[in-house]
């Protein structure tokens, strides 16, 4: 069973940053991925990026790279989501989300945090 908990949503102006965190209660966390999505008011909810715990491995929707970094601490074991140069299009709700390394859906979410871009 894995547990994740996101914290760091706000209110920012747009080129502001902020770094969400998303803390995870995972017992073997090397076998698995971490992944960061966003819904916006009225569309689906889409990939921003993911990393691989154990190699550290990472990638990025288009719309975010350049501008948002995700890393993890093994000491702290939680993820984190550096995003620089905020736009007003980034405004969403955040969700952290976990899969065994093999798979391809996500089995476990938070419960998002809200990241709002004022311009």
């Amino acid at each position: 069973q894995v547990q994740l908990v996101e914290f760091g949503g706000g209110l920012v102006q747009a080129g502001d940053s902020l770094r969400l965190s998303c803390a995870a209660s995972v017992r073997t966390r090397s076998s698995y991925i971490v992944g960061w999505f966003r819904q916006a008011p009225g569309k689906a909810r889409g990939f921003v990026a993911h990393i691989s715990w154990s190699a550290g491995t990472t990638s990025y929707a288009d719309s975010v790279k350049g501008r948002f970094t995700i890393s993890r601490d093994n000491a702290k074991n939680t993820v984190y989501l550096q995003m620089n140069s905020l736009k007003p299009g980034d405004t969403a709700v955040y969700y952290c989300a976990a899969r065994l390394t093999g798979q391809v859906s996500y089995s476990y979410w938070g419960q998002g945090t809200q990241v709002t871009v004022s311009s």
